[in-house]
């Protein structure tokens, strides 16, 4: 995935909700996996009006 950080935030929510799609069953472990800090890529989706839900593991606005 390269540097979130870098990336416009409504790429990375692309790139993130993908990844949760096909790959991971939940956030975390797809941060872990990406060596990401959760607490900052939730801050990163808040400021564009995205939350994550668990129940269906995606960001929604």
């Amino acid at each position: 995935m390269g540097s979130l950080n870098r990336k416009d935030p409504y790429m990375m929510l692309s790139i993130v909700n993908m990844k949760l799609r096909d790959e991971y069953n939940s956030l975390e472990e797809l941060c872990k996996s990406y060596d990401m800090d959760m607490e900052e890529l939730l801050g990163r989706m808040d400021v564009i009006g995205y939350s994550y839900q668990t129940s269906t593991n995606q960001f929604v606005s």
